[in-house]
């Protein structure tokens, strides 16, 4: 039973996969079933048994994001240690390395501006990304360390456009191996002008101490 149960998993994990390849290269409504199934190496039958439609198994690639967002986000929330931009900094970098890397969250950010989820938008990854960025800016604001004139809920959408602007462009440009360092500039522009000259004055002495590591990722297959 155990065996036959790892079995399933693995053939769904398989399907999952190719289906987020195949979603991030030709979109939702373009997507085959048979290219997904000949990546994933699994016949109709086992497809089927895991999804009931080609809108299920997106659903799934979705939600398998979502999982990554969030463990993400709550591994770097625990860093008591770090100061609320660095560990900002480290998580938008881990969040950077997937988009360069991982192709289910790929999958998800291509996925989410399809007309067939639109309406799903609150509960995609950036919604989480967004959720805890605005948890740290509320923490630097207890620390000192945001302006005045900048509250935690400015800082979060400012740097949220920021960040999703930064992808597409790297999109647009087909320099996915550039999102990392767009990301850290796009916050280090949102930081200049919402962080406390105290703050600035300390990080440009030191620079960032803090970063994602590739074993951060744990890519699954």
């Amino acid at each position: 039973m155990a065996r036959q149960q790892e079995r399933a998993r693995r053939t769904r994990a398989a399907i999952i996969g190719s289906a987020a390849v195949e979603f991030g290269k030709s979109g939702y409504a373009a997507a085959s079933l048979n290219r997904i199934l000949e990546g994933s190496h699994a016949t109709k039958g086992a497809m089927y048994f895991h999804f009931d439609s080609k809108e299920d198994l997106a659903r799934a690639v979705m939600e398998s994001a979502l999982e990554r967002y969030r463990a993400t986000t709550s591994r770097w929330m625990l860093r008591a240690e770090l100061d609320p931009y660095e560990i900002l900094h480290g998580m938008n970098d881990e969040i950077a390395m997937r988009f360069e890397a991982d192709v289910i969250v790929q999958a998800e950010f291509r996925l989410i501006i399809e007309p067939e989820f639109y309406g799903e938008i609150e509960a995609s990854g950036g919604t989480v990304l967004g959720k805890a960025a605005n948890e740290l800016a509320t923490r630097a604001e207890k620390a000192g360390q945001l302006r005045a004139d900048a509250d935690p809920a400015k800082f979060t959408r400012v740097l949220s456009a920021a960040l999703a602007g930064q992808r597409y462009l790297a999109d647009l440009l087909a320099e996915q191996a550039q999102i990392r360092p767009r990301f850290e500039e796009a916050l280090e522009v949102v930081l200049e002008a919402m962080a406390t000259p105290e703050w600035l004055a300390k990080w440009r002495a030191v620079g960032w101490q803090t970063s994602a590591s590739p074993e951060d990722l744990k890519l699954e297959a």
